[in-house]
């Protein structure tokens, strides 16, 4: 399947997250541009997530370790591991989840 990805319709997600979802049948990659400010809560899935920034500076914290990530860093978040973060400035990140995230396969109305 081939898709633009500025033509995937974009959906905030919780606010001042706004993304667009690729789907397969092992995972998905969500592209994500965030307001700086913008606070992602404290929360863990059972998805082995990458989070790969774009652009822009985001502070993460993953389990116990709180890291400032930045324009060309990715980072693995195993499952079930509590995350969070805040965008430090306006954010453009490609995030992996496996297995697929049914909870992002969102309705169109």
């Amino acid at each position: 399947m081939l898709k633009e990805v500025s033509n995937i319709e974009q959906i905030e997600v919780i606010k001042g997250f706004k993304g667009r979802f690729f789907h397969t049948n092992s995972f998905t990659v969500a592209f994500w541009e965030i307001e700086k400010g913008s606070i992602l809560p404290l929360h863990a899935h059972i998805h082995e997530q990458t989070t790969q920034i774009i652009e822009g500076t985001l502070e993460m914290t993953i389990g116990d370790k709180t890291m400032i990530l930045e324009s060309g860093m990715i980072v693995s978040i195993p499952s079930n591991v509590m995350h969070s973060g805040k965008a430090l400035s306006t954010c453009k990140l490609t995030d992996t989840f496996c297995p697929v995230r049914e909870d992002y396969k969102f309705k169109k109305m």
